[in-house]
């Protein structure tokens, strides 16, 4: 996700990494973590913290739980839980919704999907036990583009639960006359463990300052670009998930190295997939020619060219 250009890990002084004297190559620390006992941990860990802490409306923030207020856990229906799996382990991914976002007159910009780009802001602090970082490990305030297909999945699946807010224009709807702002986004606080995010199982994380820790993520969503379409076919990303299992980046038609929402030739034939589209509908989707396979739109077909 983040590319946390400011954090370069050293993980040297809380884990001892040795090398085999004998075979001459050092052991991964993290080879023997268990990570279906370390999700169960992480979720125990996030409801303890959220049955502790308030969100206040008028900080904007998180805050310890005191009489009178409603604990984030027991906040209905603020507070979404969305069951993941990822890697065949199950895990709990919590959204609190502070405003959930309104795009008024634009109304395709509602929720995003997991692969749409969005423009947001955030602000990321490290959760352990019932308390929160005072600083954050990594911010943006005043706003950044990013594909939630590239994102951790803590992100990919979290803002899906926020919309896009509107242009703002001038009086008469024409253009503003300033600085491009955005109103009405959505705002909430995502509540990552660890699995969704840097988990010690991918080894690219595993020099990560922030590898098996649960996060915590403030997060506005100004806008996005609904039905994202990153190689331009002709054929919204969200849909080029062949095999229909919630993954785009593991479907490659035409096994060329390219998933389909990357590939503007999805089934190798030589024609670009957005010149297949017969009816010049600006669909791809629903060309079908081949009698022999009707079921197989023309752009997955690499026998019609």
């Amino acid at each position: 996700m983040i590319k946390l250009k400011n954090i370069i890990a050293v993980i040297v002084v809380s884990i001892v990494i040795y090398a085999c004297e004998d075979e001459g190559f050092i052991v991964n620390p993290f080879a023997d973590v268990n990570h279906i006992a370390l999700a169960a941990s992480d979720n125990d860990s996030i409801v303890k913290f959220l049955k502790n802490h308030y969100y206040d409306r008028d900080l904007d923030s998180v805050k310890p739980l005191v009489s009178g207020k409603v604990a984030m856990f027991d906040d209905v229906p603020n507070l979404k839980t969305l069951e993941i799996t990822e890697n065949t382990i199950d895990y709990k991914l919590y959204v609190y919704v502070a405003k959930q976002g309104d795009a008024g007159a634009d109304p395709d910009k509602g929720f995003p999907t997991v692969v749409d780009s969005v423009f947001v802001k955030y602000d990321g602090r490290t959760v352990a036990g019932t308390s929160f970082s005072d600083t954050s490990f990594d911010s943006n305030t005043s706003g950044i583009w990013f594909t939630l297909v590239s994102v951790i999945k803590g992100w990919s699946y979290g803002f899906t639960q926020l919309k896009g807010g509107e242009l703002k224009k001038g009086p008469n709807g024409e253009p503003f006359n300033g600085p491009i702002t955005y109103l009405n986004g959505g705002k909430g606080v995502l509540f990552i463990p660890s699995g969704l995010a840097y988990p010690s199982s991918n080894p690219n994380n595993q020099s990560s300052a922030l590898v098996d820790t649960n996060l915590m993520f403030y997060i506005d969503l100004l806008t996005l670009v609904p039905n994202t379409d990153h190689d331009n076919d002709g054929v919204p990303s969200i849909l080029e998930d062949v095999d229909a299992d919630g993954i785009v980046t593991n479907d490659d038609s035409d096994e060329d190295g390219f998933p389909d929402y990357f590939d503007v030739d999805d089934d190798g034939d030589g024609i670009f997939t957005i010149d297949e589209d017969a009816n010049n509908d600006g669909d791809p989707t629903n060309d079908f020619s081949d009698p022999n396979n009707p079921n197989v739109p023309d752009y997955l077909n690499p026998d019609i060219n």
